[in-house]
């Protein structure tokens, strides 16, 4: 019993709660100012987790989204840019130097992560989650993935699909009409 307990306890530590383990809010990543940033706080919001990269020639969707956050954040509608240096090498910048760039370059003012690996064995574990779930993952910077507002994973879409593609509406508006947990 005691055993038992032990481990619980230290599914709820790692994991937010035992219930929480299959939830895409269940992960952290560290944000563009150092500090840890929890999918968790987005909870009973739609949320678009995209791997991105500021040299990349998809870059354009950097504004894409923004467009996207900016029309849709009040429904509850959360982007989350995750850069990553994982295609080409195209994300030299960090930090603030990273989040300046994306700001002043695009007009970025939704959260953005510090530069994370999305593919391989260093995955970030939502990364690897997220695969697991769509069958899957990153193939090249600007790959979406869009979590409903109870956490699960509602789709997954390529870098060539842009965000303001029909396929992309349906999915943010699918998301945004689920029941928060």
């Amino acid at each position: 019993m005691v055993i038992r307990l032990a481990l619980l306890i230290v599914a709820v530590i790692a994991f937010g709660s035992a219930a929480r383990a299959d939830s895409g809010f269940a992960f952290t990543f560290e944000g563009i100012d150092g500090k840890p940033l929890s999918l968790e706080q987005f909870e009973g919001k739609a949320v678009i987790i995209v791997n991105t990269a500021s040299k990349c020639g998809f870059s354009y969707q950097f504004e894409h989204l923004e467009t996207v956050w900016r029309d849709r954040k009040d429904e509850g509608l959360v982007i989350v840019g995750v850069a990553s240096n994982d295609f080409g090498r195209q994300e030299p910048r960090r930090g603030k130097a990273l989040a300046n760039y994306c700001e002043r370059k695009y007009g970025v003012t939704f959260p953005l992560t510090e530069r994370t690996a999305v593919i391989g064995s260093d995955a970030h574990p939502f990364y690897k989650w997220a695969e697991a779930e769509s069958g899957s993952g990153p193939r090249w910077n600007f790959h979406k993935y869009v979590l409903g507002r109870d956490g699960s994973l509602v789709a997954s879409f390529p870098s060539t699909v842009a965000p303001r593609s029909h396929q992309m509406a349906l999915a943010i508006t699918s998301a945004l009409k689920q029941s928060a947990p």
